[in-house]
């Protein structure tokens, strides 16, 4: 695993020994950022159940202005330390050591806002899910930020009946085992009114797309 571009470019990033996490492969994660380029200068970055730090250390090679890294396993936190110090990014980063539905329900009543949000919890458990539907009842992010959640495609149904009020479904895309599912926080002060206009003069709403053509891979 290294760092694909920016100013820690080709940097080897340590990966832990065990396999109590999922690092994304290389090429998912230049996909990934070639959809957000443009996107990540500047930005504040969180990455949800980290891991090693694999995308939250990428976003700030990229330009991100600050990243803040989630992640309970102590051994993966440990790396995730050592990666920030071999890529001389300490300096922009924020680490906790901790549980990410904990931090969640914190995070709000700290006032915390992100521009972008990374959640790649454990497999299975059904957590991207719980956590996505968090991050729209209680946000972290404003109108036009961004929740990014990483899954298995079996996990897809998972996301099928969550009922989202601020974040929409805009993209989604799938590179053989891991599918990203790219969530943008919508003005629903602005979606509220634009409905009830359309509604009262008979029109059809057309929902606006974010996506493009799915890469499948």
């Amino acid at each position: 695993m290294r760092v694909i571009a920016g100013s820690a470019k080709g940097r080897k990033l340590k990966s832990p020994t065990t396999d109590e996490t999922r690092p994304i492969l290389d090429r998912v994660k230049t996909a990934l950022f070639d959809t957000l380029m443009g996107e990540i200068v500047d930005t504040r970055f969180l990455d949800l159940f980290a891991g090693v730090g694999g995308i939250g250390i990428e976003a700030l090679s990229r330009g991100a202005a600050s990243a803040t890294f989630i992640e309970l396993s102590p051994e993966s936190y440990r790396l995730l330390r050592e990666n920030l110090a071999i890529t001389r990014l300490a300096d922009k980063a924020e680490t906790i050591r901790g549980d990410a539905f904990a931090f969640l329900k914190a995070a709000v009543a700290q006032g915390r806002i992100y521009d972008i949000v990374y959640v790649a919890p454990p497999q299975y458990h059904g957590m991207a899910a719980r956590a996505v539907s968090l991050l729209d009842t209680e946000p972290l992010t404003t109108p036009g930020g961004l929740v990014i959640a990483q899954v298995h495609p079996r996990e897809r149904a998972d996301f099928a009946d969550l009922s989202l009020h601020r974040l929409r479904l805009a993209d989604e895309r799938r590179y053989g085992a891991t599918l990203l599912l790219y969530y943008e926080h919508s003005d629903v002060d602005a979606v509220d009114s634009e409905e009830a206009s359309e509604s009262s003069d008979g029109g059809e709403q057309i929902p606006s797309e974010r996506a493009q053509e799915n890469d499948n891979e």
